[in-house]
């Protein structure tokens, strides 16, 4: 019995062995209990988790993936199953600290990222498999074409290393693109402390005319009088790094 890949749940099954224990070598297991392996299809990544010392959780919805899991693995129970991730609230680990790793259905790719920033303070680490345009965004620097909103956002809760690249030719069935993997590790930043609505606004803001000058961009949030002569109004989004933006947001917010 196989499952086969459903295309409106975005699946494309990983068939290379070396590769799904590479993925989950990319997790440190330090400092924290619970996994939590998104879309887990037929687990090719689960079985090298449940080799772990950490509690797993599989965020699956694809009925017949779940059936297929719990007949193959007999480590895993229905309580191992947590439904759709992107509904999770993680009231189920009682505050506990909980990894995330999964082969990411590209469809989702952008709100799964999303969804762990916003429950960063419980999610230490990430390591995942997204589309090769995802994972460069995710990771990109300052002054690069692929440097944006989903850059800054991200890289202002963690550090972001881009480990490999895995070809079309080892999913079934193959994506029309290549894949990346990349790792989120949680950053010591804390000077985002209670300010983080108006620094998604600024840096959407920002981004979204990234060819003009953030005096231009960020008008529509009625700048500040006192920051009407700052220097960054003088340049474009991509040319402020995440601690640039990080500062402006919070010498904003000192002035409204």
């Amino acid at each position: 019995m196989s499952v086969k890949a459903k295309k409106h749940l975005g699946q494309h099954f990983l068939t290379d062995e070396n590769i799904a224990r590479k993925i989950v070598e990319g997790l440190s297991f330090e400092d924290y209990k619970n996994v939590m392996e998104v879309g887990p299809g037929m687990g090719v990544l689960t079985k090298y988790l449940l080799e772990k010392d950490q509690t797993v959780y599989l965020a699956e919805i694809d009925t017949e993936s779940i059936e297929y899991l719990k007949n193959n693995y007999p480590k895993i129970t229905e309580n191992t199953f947590v439904g759709d991730f992107l509904k999770q609230d993680f009231h189920f680990i009682d505050g506990e600290q909980i990894a995330i790793i999964g082969n990411f259905p590209y469809n989702i790719s952008s709100q799964i990222l999303f969804k762990i920033v916003d429950y960063y303070q419980q999610i230490p680490e990430m390591v995942g498999m997204f589309q090769k345009e995802v994972a460069e965004r995710t990771a990109a620097v300052p002054r690069t074409k692929d440097y944006g909103i989903l850059s800054v956002l991200i890289q202002a809760y963690y550090d972001v290393s881009y480990l490999f690249t895995v070809h079309e030719n080892v999913f079934n069935p193959p994506p029309k693109v290549k894949s990346g993997v990349i790792r989120l590790t949680r950053n010591p930043k804390e000077g985002l402390a209670g300010n983080e609505v108006l620094f998604k606004q600024i840096v959407k803001a920002g981004f979204n005319q990234r060819r003009k000058k953030l005096s231009n961009s960020l008008k529509i949030l009625n700048i500040p009088e006192a920051l009407k002569t700052h220097e960054f109004l003088d340049k474009r989004a991509e040319e402020l790094s995440v601690t640039d933006f990080i500062g402006f947001a919070n010498l904003w917010k000192q002035n409204q």
